[in-house]
């Protein structure tokens, strides 16, 4: 993807290596008893998908997967590009600043059209603080230069089968 004109993009996650996908691990509902699954698979032509389903039996209702924990100092820029097809679910995008599994977990939601192929832009500011998918009032906002990793979420009731293609992961920010 080209960035726009007085844009310059960071390339983060590039799914064209196949082997990416395997890094993701996935962490669903299962934790709380849960029975949604949800994982990160290669697909041909570099891509990859973020499928499963979510249910609700037994108080589950999300599916999740999330990088391995890294450094990324993300300071110098504005917020993620996410380049993806969708299935017209809501999905949200998550980092986290700390590599605790259970801290707080910054996300935001981008809305997909069934089988369209947009480039979502999330500006930092648009992340709010969770945990366990409730807000957390008070807690400070999202640091750009502390984030170690990223998630991949479908919950909010949408229950049934998920299907999210994605190209890339990339930072972007303003020239100049």
């Amino acid at each position: 993807m080209a960035p726009t004109a007085g844009e310059i993009l960071e390339t983060l996650f590039d799914f064209a290596d196949a082997s990416l996908a395997s890094s993701w691990e996935s962490v669903g509902d299962r934790v709380m008893g849960g029975v949604s699954s949800g994982q990160l698979v290669p697909l041909a032509g570099g891509r990859v998908a973020f499928r499963g389903e979510v249910l609700l039996e037994h108080g589950g209702g999300f599916a999740s997967v999330r990088s391995a924990p890294g450094p990324f100092d993300l300071s110098a820029h504005e917020g993620l590009l996410l380049e993806a097809r969708g299935d017209g679910r809501t999905y949200k995008l998550s980092v986290r600043t700390d590599p605790w599994s259970d801290g707080v977990s910054y996300q935001v939601r981008f809305a997909t059209r069934p089988g369209e192929g947009a480039v979502h832009r999330l500006p930092f500011v648009d992340f709010r603080p969770t945990w366990r998918g409730r807000p957390v009032p008070g807690a400070p906002l999202l640091e750009p230069a502390r984030v170690c990793s990223f998630g991949l979420l479908v919950g909010d009731r949408q229950v049934g089968p998920f299907h999210l293609e994605i190209v890339a992961i990339r930072a972007y920010r303003r020239r100049g």
